[in-house]
């Protein structure tokens, strides 16, 4: 058996490392203090270079050499060791609904485009709507001690599961709040997108007008019932609305209320408003199966401006909520509450945006 190869100092020792790593060998795991010898620095000077949180204190230039060094190496940090000397893991947990949602991509870049800079992690689990899988999922996050969790999936009735985890753990609510929880919350104004949805069709002269309503136990579609509602009857109108509610925010579910709504047996709505974009496209859906078309029989107007809605047939009118900026400004929080224990949080709401595309656009009054 050959004896192991000993090194009188470091310097010798990434020599030979490199050595074997040029010569297409097995090279042992590269270390800090092979980056280090190989930019002419101090571990403890290298070591605040690759650390996102102390690379201010290091000269840019001294930075960029050790960067490169560790670049040109192969050399992987120990992000569970350094995190734990702090007393963090590094990661941020991110609770969604439903992942099938188009709407919820923009929120979920944004979250992890703004984590990348602060050498976070992010850990995403589906909650499907269900009361007990938000509670297994905040179970599990906390289990795994991460350093703060975005929860986009509150319903009412979540206050107590997400009260009692954020003893363990920062929480801040994004897209859906609970009023009265006095958990930090980035979101949107929905009930002035309400207001603007009914605003855009009277506008186009529709008096008989229709909604399609969302869960009545999610903040956003309270929101953008009461909103739709008060903008009418501003004007006089009662909006028209079947004797149900989705049950979740999907496709198939708008698709059943649109399919209610047709079944009532009175005059038909002249437009509808479903309350997020995925409802509206089977409210299109439903209304193809009875052979009505959109805009010119029944004009549609969905929300949250998803990617797929400018390209269905026709392009559907909708309610621009900015989830990257939702998604950026919950980051941007939870990074503050980790850094600093103290501060209580803040909540903030964004104002909407009308996009108005043929599904109302084309619509004419029938004379």
């Amino acid at each position: 058996m050959s004896r192991p190869q000993r090194f009188p100092d470091q310097a010798m020792l990434s020599r030979y490392r490199l050595h074997i790593l040029a010569s297409g060998d097995a090279v042992p795991k590269i270390t800090l203090k092979d980056v280090a010898a190989r930019a002419g620095v101090h571990a403890s000077t290298a070591s605040r270079a690759l650390d996102p949180a102390k690379g201010s204190m290091v000269h840019d230039a001294t930075v960029a050499r050790v960067r490169a060094a560790a670049e040109e190496l192969g050399y992987q940090g120990d992000a569970v060791a350094s995190g734990l000397r702090r007393g963090r893991t590094n990661t941020l947990g991110i609770v969604v609904a439903d992942l099938g949602n188009p709407f919820i991509a923009p929120v979920v870049r944004g979250v992890e485009n703004h984590l990348e800079g602060r050498g976070l992690m992010a850990l995403i689990a589906e909650t499907r709507d269900e009361h007990e899988r938000m509670s297994r999922v905040l179970h599990n996050l906390a289990a795994r001690r991460v350093d703060a969790v975005i929860v986009t999936a509150a319903r009412s009735g979540d206050d107590r599961i997400l009260r009692k985890a954020q003893q363990q753990m920062p929480i801040v609510l994004a897209v859906r709040h609970l009023p009265g929880s006095g958990l930090p919350a980035i979101t949107h104004d929905d009930e002035r997108g309400g207001r603007l949805a009914a605003e855009h069709l009277l506008e186009h002269g529709h008096r008989r007008i229709a909604q399609l309503c969302g869960p009545r136990d999610i903040s956003s579609f309270q929101g953008r019932a009461a909103g739709f509602r008060e903008r009418l009857r501003d004007e006089g109108i009662e909006v028209i609305e079947v004797d149900d509610t989705a049950q979740r925010p999907i496709l198939t579910e708008g698709r059943r209320l649109m399919e209610l709504l047709l079944a009532a047996g009175s005059e038909p709505p002249t437009a509808v408003f479903a309350h997020n974009d995925l409802m509206a496209f089977g409210a299109l859906q439903a209304l193809a199966d009875q052979g009505r078309a959109c805009p010119k029989d029944v004009a549609v107007i969905g929300y949250n401006d998803t990617p797929m809605t400018g390209f269905t047939d026709p392009p559907i009118t909708t309610v621009r909520l900015p989830g990257y900026e939702v998604g950026r400004m919950a980051a941007d929080l939870a990074a503050t509450l980790i850094d600093d224990g103290d501060h209580q949080g803040t909540s903030l709401s964004l104002p909407p945006v009308l996009v108005p595309r043929h599904s109302t656009l084309g619509w004419r009054a029938r004379t």
